[in-house]
Order: C-alpha cells, then sequence, then structure tokens
C-alpha cells in the first residue's frame, strides 16, 4: 500500500471516531502539516472528508454514499431487513443484523427499541466477540479449529462483572451455543441489558448471519427476554427460507 494512500485511509478512520483540526491530524500521523493539507485538499475535493467554519475535518457526504451502497448489495441485509422491520414492530425492542468480516463481527443492520432507551450499537461498528450474543453464534458457526484460534487472540476487555474472561471459558461457551443453536449474552456486554442471538443461514445451511434481540433489564427481565427466543427463531428461520435454506427435517420429508 502506498504512503499516500495508507496516510488517507488513517485520517478516515480518525475523523470516523470524531472531528480533529489539521493540528490534531498532523500531530496523530506524525506528518508536517503540509503533508496532511494536501491529502485533505484531495479528499475534500471528491467529497471524502470536508471542513466546517472553525476548520475542523469531518467526515464528507461521499463516504455515506458509498457505505449505503454497500449495506444495499449485502442480500443478506436486504433479505432480512422486512422481517426485522415485523420483529422490531411487534416487540418493540433492538433488533441487530451482524455478519462476520475479517476477524469481526459487524453491525449490518440495525431498529431501535421503542422505547427511549437506546442500545451503544451502531450500524458499520464491530461487536465483541466474547460477549455478545452475535458474536457467539457466528463464531460458534466456525470449524473448530477456527474457534480456538480466535479465543486465543481475542483480547478479553472486561465490560461488566459477567464478562467472560478467558479463552477456556470462552470455548465452553461456544460449545454450548452449538448445543442449543442459540447465544445469550446476559449482562455481559452492558450492565442490565439481556440479548438473545440466533444464527441465520444460506442456501447451503452455513451461518452467514446472526438475529438478536436486546432488552434493558428494567423492560423484561433475563427469564422473559428467554421467553421471546422462539419468536426470534421462528424470524431467523422465516430469512433463512428466503435465502434458500431448507432444514433438514422438511428436506427428508420431502424425500419421503
Amino acid at each position: 500500500m502506498s504512503q499516500s494512500l495508507s496516510r488517507a485511509l488513517t485520517i478516515l478512520g480518525l475523523l470516523g471516531d470524531e472531528s480533529r483540526s489539521l493540528d490534531q491530524l498532523a500531530g496523530e500521523l506524525d506528518v508536517h502539516k503540509t503533508t496532511v493539507l494536501r491529502l485533505l485538499r484531495t479528499m475534500e475535493a471528491d467529497r471524502f472528508v470536508q471542513h466546517d467554519a472553525d476548520h475542523r475535518y469531518v467526515l464528507g457526504s461521499r463516504l455515506f454514499e458509498l457505505a449505503n451502497r454497500a449495506l444495499e448489495q449485502r442480500d443478506v441485509r436486504s433479505i432480512a431487513r422486512p422481517h426485522l422491520a415485523a420483529l422490531n414492530a411487534s416487540t418493540g425492542q433492538t433488533i441487530h443484523l451482524a455478519t462476520y468480516e475479517g476477524g469481526e463481527a459487524v453491525y449490518i443492520d440495525k431498529f431501535d427499541a421503542k422505547q427511549s432507551v437506546r442500545m451503544y450499537s451502531r450500524i458499520g461498528r464491530p461487536a465483541a466477540l466474547h460477549c455478545t450474543a452475535v458474536g457467539k453464534v457466528l463464531v460458534a458457526a466456525k470449524p473448530r479449529a477456527e474457534q480456538v484460534e480466535i479465543a486465543h487472540r481475542i483480547e478479553y476487555r472486561k465490560f461488566t462483572e459477567r464478562t467472560i474472561q478467558s479463552p477456556e471459558h470462552y470455548l465452553a461457551e461456544l460449545e454450548l451455543v452449538t448445543q442449543q443453536g442459540y447465544a445469550e449474552d446476559h449482562e455481559e456486554h452492558e450492565s442490565f441489558v439481556n440479548c438473545v442471538g440466533v444464527p441465520v443461514r444460506d442456501g447451503t445451511g452455513n451461518t452467514v448471519a446472526a438475529v438478536s434481540m436486546s432488552v434493558p433489564d428494567m423492560l423484561l427481565d433475563h427469564a422473559h427476554v428467554l421467553a421471546t427466543l422462539p419468536e426470534i427463531v421462528a424470524v431467523a428461520a422465516a430469512i433463512s427460507a428466503d435465502l434458500g435454506w431448507k432444514p433438514e427435517s422438511e428436506v427428508s420429508q420431502k424425500g419421503k
């Protein structure tokens, strides 16, 4: 990768966190301001960045256009969207759709809860593999050798007192997810938030995404969130069916 391209991508990553001045960007890249300004002017001409009246730089509209196009090209997202919207309408809770990309679980769609309570998550951001329901579902679908590799490279950041803290504990959790067919986040990522996630499969039976519902404990306790599991499973099954997946039982019955 060229040095200029690398620096430009770093700038976009930094601006994705918050706005920055020219001096701040030059300091974080450890290069002269004229070099950064030249890159910024090129990116601004193509609407990848823009600056405000205080000469602080932010992401530009071109990036949002590309992000929307990238999301629209994801078949699983477009197929899942009406099902997720229906689940959100019927439960009133926060609904997520995530996929596994580049070693991370990434949220590709989200419907916010009807109440004023909002989850931390955002479309395009990664979900912690060790303490989110979608992360566990997606890793549990991997071959065991890959699960072991993932488990040993995770940085087990402790978000709450319930957060998994070791590869051994995580691998045992993945076995449980495989056995029961769903994953839980029982106040592991955010205190007082419970989440249930289930896999979405494509026509070959591979897990290509995970659907989850997150609920603050003040609205539904752990037991009541688990009671909604059949509804979440039904939605994931409907999405999977639209992607061409047929359960083994259905296939065997048709073959008789």
